[in-house]
């Protein structure tokens, strides 16, 4: 597995109707964290952006890097309803609670 690759995808949905895109990894995450409308770019953003960034160079653990792209995505509204999410013990995936 590349040391970039999330261990399950992100899941998102941009709109309402569209259809859901899965987010493979770190780079992944940068590309479409770049496109961001900057009027839309505050903290939560910023934190998903350094984590991605710093896991590129490998100050950030691609986990924790995971971590904050999935907090953006939930903030800003883009989690898949159906998004998995692993279990921080088990390595089991489990359904995101609402």
């Amino acid at each position: 597995m590349d040391r970039l690759q999330f261990e399950v995808p992100v899941r998102i949905a941009q709109a309402p109707g569209l259809p859901v895109e899965e987010i493979y990894g770190v780079e992944q995450a940068l590309d479409f964290l770049q496109d961001w409308p900057a009027r839309r770019q505050g903290p939560v953003y910023q934190k998903a952006f350094n984590a991605c960034f710093g896991a590129t160079v490998d100050v950030v653990k691609t986990e924790d890097a995971c971590r904050a792209f999935m907090a953006f995505c939930r903030v800003t509204g883009l989690m898949a309803s159906d998004m998995m999410v692993p279990g921080r013990r088990s390595g089991e995936a489990k359904a995101l609670q609402a």
